[in-house]
């Protein structure tokens, strides 16, 4: 019985990890507009995998002032979108 319960535990983390690894893939786009007092940049985006989403034209909550600052209207960019506290969120720009 106990090696089923560390059988089952080893599944459960491996999911979790597979799945956090989706989180953090890095998707091509394009900035179109950026809004530093609202904290928001939209997006021209590829398909975004980790959250299941087609490639489309999106807003994202940016919380970071630093990465905020790094996002200027028409750059390409590589960015990581996740959703913190219910909104998507870019937490990552490359």
């Amino acid at each position: 019985m106990k090696n089923i319960i560390k059988l089952a535990a080893v599944a459960v983390m491996s999911i979790v990890s597979v799945t956090g690894a989706f989180a953090q893939e890095f998707t091509n786009g394009t900035v179109k507009k950026v809004d530093a007092k609202a904290k928001k940049v939209t997006l021209i985006h590829e398909e975004l995998k980790g959250l299941e989403m087609p490639a489309m034209t999106m807003v994202f909550q940016v919380n970071d002032d630093a990465l905020l600052a790094k996002l200027k209207e028409g750059a390409k960019v590589q960015f990581v979108a996740e959703r913190v506290n219910g909104k998507l969120t870019v937490t990552q720009v490359k």
